[in-house]
């Protein structure tokens, strides 16, 4: 097993499922040496490989992908307000980056490829969005003009992970613990909700399930996030906290999309996940014209606002599965 981005908070925790599970080798790929050497220190356990590199350069990725069956390929550059600025960044790491590595994954002959992507790559609006869209094009284009591969690569896209590195829960758990206002760019925004677990079962069903060029979901709840900073705040002893309004933020959505309405309408339920298959026709659309007229699905989106809204206490109830979660309150 290799996973691309492996220092980061869904890699160390994929890392850390699979060596529970018994893998007998897992090689971590990432750019950040600090953040391998604390990793190492942290795990001791020497079924862990580190191997430096970029994706961006694809030559550092082949020795990472030599002698595994699975990849999950997690690095990325996540964070709205950053890509926004820089935009070619976004581009080099999240495209470029992840056509070096289903190059390098295919070269090696790794069994199975798993992309991680996001709501915002549906109806993007922001730069981040964008590119992680073309990164699901970029391994969607891989399996269709590739049927001969014996790598079957497929796309798990999830909405945000709580607690996960950049997310706002820590943040508000900081602004408590300092006496601050949370601040919130808007209110009625509403995000999905789901644990790095549930992330890690996603990746699981993709590698267990997939055909090549599939796209899965895991269902998730969503709240809003004055919703969100009011369960927090009452975990932590507080019952009406203050809350300062500060605007959105460069890229950002009022609500999140997980599925569009045009990949609903192809969609299949898998219970708690959808799958979306691969549109595997080519360029000769002429040769699968049936004569009958073709229509466009009408179903809605799967959006953060339609799903499962939860309350303070919900929302509570969900927080409190959180390892971190409960670390907190056991220290308090």
């Amino acid at each position: 097993m290799a996973i691309s981005g492996g220092t980061g908070s869904f890699g160390s925790t994929m890392a850390r499922h699979l060596l529970e599970r018994g893998v007998e080798r897992i090689h971590i790929f990432s750019r950040d040496e600090t953040k391998q050497d604390e990793m190492r220190r942290q795990f001791n356990d020497e079924r862990l490989r580190f191997f430096l590199g970029d994706v961006r350069d694809e030559s550092s990725l082949l020795p990472a992908m030599r002698g595994v069956d699975y990849v999950f390929h997690a690095a990325a550059l996540k964070q709205v307000p950053s890509c926004e600025f820089f935009p070619q960044q976004a581009v080099l790491t999240n495209v470029q980056g992840s056509h070096n590595v289903i190059r390098a994954a295919s070269m090696a002959g790794v069994k199975s490829l798993v992309c991680l992507s996001t709501d915002k790559a549906v109806y993007p609006v922001n730069a981040m969005g964008m590119t992680k869209g073309l990164m699901e094009k970029t391994a969607q284009a891989f399996a269709r003009n590739h049927p001969e591969s014996q790598m079957t690569v497929s796309v798990t896209r999830y909405g945000n992970v709580m607690y996960s590195r950049g997310s706002v829960i820590p943040l508000f758990v900081k602004q408590l613990m300092d006496g601050k206002p949370l601040t919130l760019t808007e209110p009625t925004m509403t995000r999905f909700l789901m644990s790095l677990a549930e992330s890690v079962d996603l990746v699981e069903h993709a590698f267990t399930h997939a055909e090549p060029g599939d796209l899965f979901v895991r269902k998730a709840p969503a709240s809003t996030v004055e919703v969100l900073a009011r369960a927090v705040a009452g975990l932590l002893g507080v019952d009406d906290p203050e809350i300062r309004v500060i605007g959105i933020r460069h890229g950002e959505k009022l609500h999140e999309t997980l599925l569009s309405r045009e990949e609903m309408g192809k969609a299949s339920d898998e219970g708690d996940y959808f799958r979306v298959p691969l549109d595997a026709r080519s360029l000769q659309y002429e040769l699968y014209f049936d004569g009958e007229e073709s229509s466009i699905a009408r179903d809605d989106d799967y959006t953060s606002e339609n799903t499962q809204q939860m309350g303070v206490e919900e929302t509570k109830a969900l927080l409190m599965k959180l390892p971190e979660i409960q670390q907190l309150l056991t220290e308090r």
